[in-house]
């Protein structure tokens, strides 16, 4: 380790007293944990006390002045750099030292000096220069708050050390060149060090929340901190929880201060810890695991559903890829889509027949599948197939689906006698195909069945022809052992309610476009909840949305439709709803339909007010660390953020509001509106809240939080704000809300 070496002032006659303070005093530094771990004896030689290497463990950085006003008594101190004392310049190996390595601490009444000189400048800065390295510093405040810029911490440091540097330049002594030289020096150094107060001052600029100092007050009757009571009293009115060990806990896990957790109080610095712990996110934790009755019927459930899932821009021209598949399955998506068309070489393909999107090998398709099935959930994957595929290559595809997918596809014949089909907790870890399949025959032979091609519609529109007409399906030839792997869900064509109420059997799916499916849900909401009560619906988007744009999909879960498909390569609202959707049960791609919507004898109509009893919440939004939009210029780096919360869900729930526009603070801005908002279905609502730029130009996008109502805390909560891609960033943006 590097040492110092230290050197008294001799002057006419020191006594006794002063030179056995001065090696008290050395003695000290040695001794003390403060500088080192002292092992090995001070030495003394011709006036210069040496601390040996040996003595060395530790040199913690800075405070040296108000360290040795300590030894010294209450005493002048005042350090100097260089070689400017007498003992300097009589020592006999003044051109030995180095200006940089040498200071001399000055005290007392007399001006006596202890020098020192160390065996490099870096060294003597760390003894000299009080405070802690600006690395550490910006490091130190980001620990407590992990979202602040460091840009942004380190120009608050430079300006208060350049507010010091011209103070100081108002103090220095100019009568003399060379101590000029050495004060403007020792400045320059000081710039990459910050003193303590410096740091308490930023630390409080970035770390201080004041509406959590405003409520601490509040519930402290204005005392600096929250004993157990007063904390116990918090949790009670606020954080829906009553108990005073409760109370205790939270101080021991959050409290930074060992005479806090001692003496059982939470500082300013503790409560900010718990009200942005985990423990206080706003999305209830209980909801971050499996909590809903998996044992109901599959029609049951709301399921995570993906559109095209092979591409990842737009439907007619964007590429294709694997990683689709892969991204939708880790994200808890239970039904994709494959559309399966001839290829070359006897291999079929998976793509959009009549677009210009490239196409897929299935095989690699379907061990991308087999390898992520059950990544994020263990319950029943969904295979969408559309096959275009001749005898010959459909032959190839019940050869690839059985070498990959193997026993995991489930192969067993429905029950005739059921009325529902089974749970997803009886189907976990199986493999369900949807597709078309034979009728019954005797002669065991493959047959013809009518052709799902979902996406002939946009060839159509694209080449300017008429719409789709009333012409019946085509007709293709259907493998008979393909047919056998499809069971549960088996490709129907809807007619009417009526008559699917009286001959389709609970493993029959029908399919219905957007737009057929909107108007059914506007027309007949009733019976179309009542249909979904048994069949599995699933909804495809127009084939007109070409740029790869969602539906909306609350529009068609209010009646019951279990499978939504989505674009899932195209962020924005419609998928920020999907995402949080299924959330709520674990994100394990199954998400339980309010009851209303599965008692046989229930009637439910989403146009229909004060069908069940009305709820109020009371929302208010606080901002943290708001950063500009990327890509945004116009303003600098100043943000005027505001505040939309809008409730989702159904028409008479659907509702939005703004909150005041907080002028150049993107770092603590304090909104403090209530909004009151009346939800008739809690089960199907959902709360949005979106943070914009207020910009002359345009409003600018800086984050989004969605959640269920259901999974939604009560109290002092905080949420970390996602991108358009609904990616959340842990350690960046947040807001903090009050519900009631």
């Amino acid at each position: 380790m590097d040492h110092v070496l230290v050197g008294r002032r001799r002057r006419q006659c020191p006594s006794a007293a002063v030179c056995q303070r001065k090696r008290s005093a050395v003695l000290l530094i040695a001794s003390t944990r403060w500088w080192v771990s002292y092992r090995e004896t001070v030495q003394a030689c011709n006036g210069f006390h040496t601390l040996d290497n040996s003595s060395f463990d530790f040199i913690k950085p800075g405070i040296i002045s108000s360290f040795l006003s300590l030894i010294f008594g209450c005493l002048k101190l005042q350090v100097r750099t260089g070689r400017n004392t007498e003992t300097f310049r009589t020592s006999g190996v003044y051109d030995q030292i180095s200006e940089d390595c040498a200071f001399s601490i000055i005290y007392g009444d007399i001006y006596e000096s202890l020098d020192l000189v160390a065996n490099s400048a870096e060294v003597a800065n760390i003894w000299v220069i009080e405070g802690i390295h600006l690395e550490l510093a910006i490091k130190l405040i980001q620990g407590v708050n992990p979202g602040v810029n460091s840009g942004k911490v380190e120009h608050r440091f430079k300006e208060l050390q350049r507010l010091r540097e011209r103070m100081c330049e108002l103090t220095i002594d100019n009568g003399s060149g060379l101590e000029d030289y050495s004060e403007n020096k020792k400045l320059t150094a000081r710039n990459e060090r910050v003193t303590k107060q410096e740091f308490v001052e930023v630390f409080h600029d970035f770390c201080t929340r004041p509406e959590i100092y405003f409520l601490l007050v509040q519930f402290s009757s204005n005392k600096e901190f929250l004993d157990t009571k007063d904390l116990m009293r918090f949790i009670e009115a606020e954080q829906g929880m009553v108990s005073e060990e409760t109370s205790m806990k939270l101080i021991q896990a959050h409290e930074p201060s060992e005479k806090g957790r001692e003496q059982g109080y939470l500082s300013l610095d503790g409560f900010t810890s718990y009200l942005t712990s985990a423990e206080c996110h706003l999305f209830d934790q209980e909801h971050s695991i499996i909590c809903q009755d998996m044992t109901q019927p599959l029609s049951h459930y709301y399921i995570n559903s993906s559109h095209n899932t092979y591409l990842i821009e737009d439907q007619f021209r964007g590429p294709s890829d694997i990683s689709g598949y892969i991204r939708a399955l880790k994200m808890g998506c239970r039904c994709v889509e494959l559309d399966v068309w001839d290829g070359a070489d006897e291999e079929p393909l998976v793509c959009t027949g009549h677009s210009l999107s490239p196409p897929l090998l299935l095989h690699c398709v379907l061990e991308a599948i087999g390898r992520f099935a059950f990544a994020a959930s263990e319950y029943p994957l969904i295979l969408c197939v559309e096959n275009h595929c001749s005898l010959r290559q459909q032959k190839v595809m019940w050869q690839h689906l059985m070498r990959i997918l193997g026993e995991r596809l489930y192969t067993d014949p429905p029950d005739e006698e059921a009325s529902y089909l089974p749970s997803p907790h009886a189907l976990r870890h199986r493999i369900l195909l949807k597709g078309k399949k034979l009728v019954p025959s005797s002669d065991g032979e493959d047959g013809e069945v009518s052709e799902e091609d979902e996406g002939k519609d946009t060839v159509q529109k694209i080449v300017i022809t008429s719409s789709p007409s009333s012409v019946p399906p085509k007709r293709f030839q259907l493998l008979k052992e393909l047919s056998d792997l499809v069971n549960l869900c088996q490709s129907v064509t809807f007619i009417d309610f009526p008559t699917s109420s009286k001959s389709q059997k609970p493993w029959e799916v029908c399919s219905f476009h957007e737009s057929l499916a909107v108007r059914l849900a506007s027309e007949n909401p009733g019976d179309f909840v009542n249909h979904n009560k048994h069949f599995l619906s699933r909804v495809y988007p127009n084939p007109m949305r070409i740029d790869s744009s969602n539906m909306n999909p609350q529009d068609l879960w209010k009646c019951g439709c279990q499978i939504v498909s989505m674009n899932f390569q195209t962020a924005g609202l419609m998928m920020d709803l999907n995402t949080a959707w299924f959330r709520q049960n674990g994100n394990c791609g199954y998400v339980l339909r309010p009851a209303i919507m599965r008692q046989e004898v229930s009637y439910f109509s989403a146009d229909t007010r004060d069908t069940v009893p009305v709820i109020s919440i009371i929302i208010r939004t606080f901002g943290q660390n708001l950063p500009k939009p990327k890509g945004s210029g116009a303003k600098g780096d100043v943000v005027d953020p505001y505040v939309y919360v809008e409730i989702h869900g159904i028409p008479a729930d659907c509702t939005e509001r703004r909150t005041r526009t907080v002028s150049q603070n993107g770092d603590n801005p304090i909104f403090d509106e209530s909004f009151e908002f009346q939800i008739n279905l809690p089960e199907l609502a959902m709360v949005r809240f979106v943070v914009l730029d207020d910009d002359f130009i345009g409003d600018e996008f800086i984050g989004q939080y969605t959640i269920p109502l259901e999974c939604l805390q009560p109290g002092y909560r905080h949420c970390f704000l996602g991108h358009f891609h609904g990616i959340w960033n842990y350690k960046c943006k947040t807001i903090s809300v009050h519900t009631c």
